[in-house]
């Protein structure tokens, strides 16, 4: 039988020199696994007398624990040695001065939002809000659209159960807002809505002001003043262009949209007018006396007019942005042309 001290002393000798861990385990199965050089020692103590094994044996586990001893000690420097390696490549230098803390702003689309709301509450307006998951009751039948009317397809529309929508304009608050308020009534709602969309210039969820005034002397001649001071007042231009389409609105009547001279070219023509010099902005009318009899509301005394503004359209105008997909990428390089101070 060889001396197991000597073979204890050669595997020392071997994992000294390793810091691969990966050698040293086979290293450790050359001497300690199961046809390890001392693993067939203790297999040959069966062929021994009697009276010698018991010393023979203890020679073994000294030379075995010896072994684990140096295997265990060379795992922590290999371990020790790759954490100072890790510790150095991550090192921070905290001499070095600290990033400064940048500055934000609001989203080109709350300015908007905000610019809008303040000028009509200016004029008296009230701004509400609603529900963004709507009824199919006051997203379309209150609404005067028939059951057959394109906007109800799927296709258009985001339906979250058999009679629930996300809403596809904020005009729900048109009959919201009066079941509440008596007339006289005079309210914007600036709000989220969602259609299934999705180009340039269309997304799947996008922002709408919608404008309702109801009272005795409401005409049409007062929607289009309204609308024509306000557009001037928002682009910050006295001798803004107007002029109004006829349309059609199932809750309007009659129904029409607003144009505006365009406000990058003058009316001169360009390509963010396709040339034309005009820019459609919104879509208005008087009220629709189908939306109003429902609630109660004479309507051989009171009259009303409704309108609805895309918000990212007016944003995209006012600040000269072509791509509607801009405002929804958080492009911190976009965002930071509307820190506070721009206009």
């Amino acid at each position: 039988m060889q001396d197991p001290h000597l073979i204890a002393a050669e595997a020392v000798n071997a994992m000294a020199a390793i810091d691969d861990p990966a050698l040293l385990e086979e290293v450790k199965a050359r001497y300690l696994g199961k046809s390890g050089s001392l693993t067939e020692l203790l297999k040959q103590l069966g062929k021994l007398d009697a009276a010698e094994r018991p010393a023979a044996g203890a020679r073994i586990n000294e030379a075995k624990q010896q072994v684990e001893a140096a295997l265990q000690g060379r795992r922590d420097a290999i371990a020790r040695r790759e954490l100072e390696r890790r510790l150095a490549a991550e090192a921070l230098d905290v001499t070095l001065p600290g990033r400064g803390q940048g500055s934000a702003g609001l989203h080109p689309v709350t300015r908007t939002l905000a610019r809008i709301t303040e000028l009509f509450h200016s004029i008296g307006f009230d701004v509400a809000d609603g529900p963004e998951i709507e009824s199919d009751h006051y997203n379309f039948t209150a609404l005067n659209i028939p059951a057959n009317h394109p906007a109800r397809a799927m296709h258009d529309t985001f339906y979250v159960g058999p009679s629930d929508v996300l809403r596809t304009h904020t005009s729900p608050m048109q009959v919201r807002y009066l079941e509440t308020h008596p007339c006289p009534a005079k309210v914007v709602v600036p709000g989220r809505v969602y259609r299934c969309d999705s180009d340039m210039t269309h997304t799947p969820m996008f922002h709408q002001v919608e404008g309702l005034w109801v009272d005795e002397d409401v005409s049409f001649a007062g929607l289009k003043g309204v609308l024509v001071d306000f557009m001037r007042a928002f682009f910050e231009q006295d001798a803004l262009r107007a002029r109004f389409r006829p349309s059609f609105f199932p809750f309007t009547e009659p129904s029409a949209e607003m144009d505006i001279g365009c406000v990058a070219c003058g009316g001169a023509g360009c390509r963010v007018c396709s040339h034309t010099g005009w820019l459609e902005v919104l879509g208005c009318g008087m009220v629709h006396p189908n939306v109003l009899s429902p609630l109660g509301i004479d309507t051989e005394r009171f009259v009303g007019f409704a309108f609805g503004l895309g918000v990212e359209r007016l944003a995209m105008l006012r600040y000269g942005v072509n791509d509607l997909r801009l405002f929804f990428e958080n492009d911190l390089r976009f965002l930071a042309q509307f820190r506070e101070g721009a206009r």
